[in-house]
């Protein structure tokens, strides 16, 4: 049963790692092409409701609170190490942590905020955005996988709560 146990703990450990990689190196090759390809302000594809456009943002998730890159450098780096905690050492104090579906939203919350905050380090404080629905502020890959990270566990929290005890 301990073997059991070990392998599926290892699974998810690889699954929680692979997420992450994934989520970063996805963000990174997409910000790479576009800064390679467009100027800042430049559309490269534009179809009315979209357009792929170089933007370079020094805010949050989706260009609010710009201004501030050092602040949010210092968040980036406290939310990786939270994210980490949560799966390294709370698992055993709080089993919810362990189940499959939090731990894949919180490796998409952990490769989001490690995308960004490469941009941030290596551009200046300013992440490249380039995703533009028009009626939504311009984001990336990063802030789409934090998004959707925190829906899982939002998800999780409403109706996964009942679970407690069951690991999934």
């Amino acid at each position: 049963m301990a073997r059991l146990r070990s392998l599926r703990d290892s699974w998810r450990n690889f699954l929680f790692a692979a997420i992450a990689i994934f989520i970063v190196a996805a963000d990174q090759l997409s910000k790479w092409w576009i800064r390679a390809n467009l100027a800042p302000g430049e559309v490269l594809f534009d179809k009315g409701f979209f357009q792929i456009i170089n933007v370079q943002n020094n805010g949050a998730a989706f260009g609010v609170f710009k201004g501030f890159p050092a602040v949010f450098i210092a968040v980036d780096f406290i939310g990786i190490v939270v994210f980490l905690l949560l799966i390294i050492v709370f698992r055993r104090r709080w089993p919810v942590l362990d189940r499959m579906w939090v731990r894949a939203g919180i490796a998409l919350l952990l490769g989001g905020t490690i995308g960004n905050l490469i941009d941030r380090l290596f551009h200046g404080g300013n992440v490249t955005d380039f995703l533009d629905f028009k009626v939504w502020p311009v984001f990336n890959v990063a802030d789409s996988a934090v998004t959707v990270g925190v829906i899982v566990l939002i998800f999780c929290i409403i109706f996964l709560s009942s679970l407690s005890g069951k690991k999934t």
